[in-house]
């Protein structure tokens, strides 16, 4: 006899509607699964023979076949164990219940318990496209899968209370949604108000959060530029509902999504240490490709500390800094991940840590501080639109009680600058900041009058602009105008913008 219920593939963050077919046939007892699984895919024979002994029902001694369908398309993790136990027992008439219209994800233990399973999001997303009605995960990804609006998630324990919801002996009640909107204030690590000084800085980060920009903050040891990178997050505006689900996605998929949080409300921020891998940094592997944290950084902050010390792993930056996009090509196939982040950098001038500084003196010869600034390359930094020196903070301002301006003040005025983007760009398809404006979009919103002209062409001249550079110049000369509340570029909203190029490149 044979059964038929569906389940799903992740591939990359898409989710893939899978077909499992069982038959049992007469012959010599045997269990085989085919549809190019991996080996996760293939141990879940002895998986499903034992929940199913475990659980009080009969295990088929016949000859069984798995098919996972589409064939051509590869099957990675435990996430059908689920499926063919349902699609075994309901060949061998031991569930007689209508699974039509419902999807199954989720991995046994071999006492027939269901565990968590990656990637349950994207699942269920796909489930709803393809007209599913009913979803059945294990219970702990239930209010994962409930944040797809018109599908009915039911959470599931084990095997056999499945079994006896499909027979229609002990119904199991449907998991509520859980999109409800926090209305309470977002609590941060560090806010600006606790930062002592550093006014420059922290209008070149209010700057950055206003228009999504890159930053690079120059400064010696103990100068507060990681602190300051981390209080950037209590800056940057909440994300809306779609960008939340967009990010969460990613963690469900990269097994990282926080138990107590199905939806992912804070921006992320990744601070990779610089021994980080490739394959870490954007994506991939051997196996089952994950995304890096490039992707998990996504709508969020990627913070690079001692940035000379990640050498040439940095050149993988420069595809996702201009496309938003990662895309990992491999023989078979090619996969696509978001990585719309801002990306944020701290370095020190050379290797001590003290060259130009006022008050200690730098042990660094001149051939070994340029060796140092030349492990980031040129059109890496092209690529950074704000370049920021972090000097060294006196005494004074140091051992000060007064507060400065605290993160909620800045956070509103960062929200307004955004809510004028948002209104500019609502005839384009996608969400856009001003870091991700295209030529179309520069040519329309960036127009400088006769006098912003003549400073930028001196700009031009004496900074040696490439034309990308040019381009980030106008971006960030339109973010710095949204902070004022000004639609046209004034001369002052782009002299702020040119002063924050470098103004030469080791």
């Amino acid at each position: 006899m044979i059964s038929k219920v569906y389940s799903c593939a992740v591939i990359g963050l898409d989710g893939v509607l899978v077909e499992v077919e069982v038959d049992i046939a007469q012959g010599m007892p045997s269990f085989t699964v085919v549809g190019l699984g991996d080996a996760a895919v293939q141990e879940s024979r002895e998986r499903v023979r034992a929940a199913i002994r475990n659980s009080g029902l009969n295990f088929p001694f016949k000859r069984l076949t798995v098919n996972l369908a589409p064939a051509d398309l590869r099957k990675v993790g435990p996430a059908y164990d689920l499926p063919i136990a349902i699609g075994l027992l309901l060949a061998s008439e031991q569930v007689v219940g209508d699974t039509a219209g419902a999807i199954f994800i989720g991995e046994l233990g071999l006492d027939g318990s269901l565990r968590h399973t990656d990637g349950v999001l994207p699942m269920a997303a796909v489930a709803r496209e393809q007209g599913a009605h009913t979803v059945y995960v294990p219970r702990e990804d239930a209010a994962e899968a409930s944040l797809i609006e018109g599908l009915t998630v039911i959470p599931v324990t084990s095997l056999i209370e499945l079994a006896s919801h499909v027979n229609g002996e002990r119904p199991l009640l449907p998991y509520g949604s859980n999109l409800a909107v926090p209305t309470e204030e977002p609590r941060f690590p560090i806010d600006f108000q606790d930062v002592k000084g550093q006014e420059h800085v922290k209008r070149a980060l209010e700057v950055a959060a206003a228009g999504g920009h890159n930053v690079l903050m120059h400064g010696t040891p103990g100068s507060g530029k990681t602190m300051l990178a981390r209080a950037l997050l209590s800056i940057l505006p909440p994300m809306n509902l779609a960008e939340a689900l967009d990010v969460t996605k990613i963690y469900s998929v990269c097994g990282q999504l926080p138990k107590e949080m199905p939806l992912m409300r804070r921006r992320p921020f990744c601070a990779p240490h610089h021994t980080t891998s490739v394959a870490g940094l954007i994506g991939g592997g051997a196996g089952r490709a994950r995304p890096g944290l490039v992707s998990m950084a996504h709508r969020g902050v990627l913070f690079l500390d001692e940035l000379p010390e990640f050498g040439a792993k940095l050149e993988v930056l420069r595809q996702p800094l201009e496309d938003r996009t990662v895309t990992l090509s491999r023989s078979n196939s090619s996969i696509t991940y978001p990585a719309a982040f801002m990306l944020v950098a701290a370095q020190n001038p050379c290797p001590c840590g003290w060259h130009g500084d006022n008050e200690r003196e730098c042990s660094c010869s001149h051939a070994l501080v340029t060796r140092y600034q030349k492990r980031v390359s040129g059109p890496l930094l092209d690529r950074i639109d704000i370049h920021v020196e972090v000097p060294r903070i006196n005494y004074e301002k140091l051992s000060s009680v007064r507060l400065g301006e605290p993160s909620q003040a800045i956070r509103q005025r960062v929200q307004n600058a955004r809510a004028r983007q948002e209104r500019r760009f609502t005839d384009t398809t996608r969400g856009l900041v001003n870091a991700e404006l295209g030529p179309g979009e520069l040519q329309r919103h960036c127009q400088l009058d006769a006098a912003g002209q003549s400073l930028m062409k001196a700009a031009v001249r004496q900074l040696n602009l490439s034309a990308r550079g040019y381009h980030r110049v106008l971006k960030l000369a339109r973010t710095i105008a949204d902070l004022a509340g000004s639609e046209p570029i004034g001369p002052a909203h782009l002299a702020e913008a040119i002063q924050y190029r470098p103004r030469r490149t080791e």
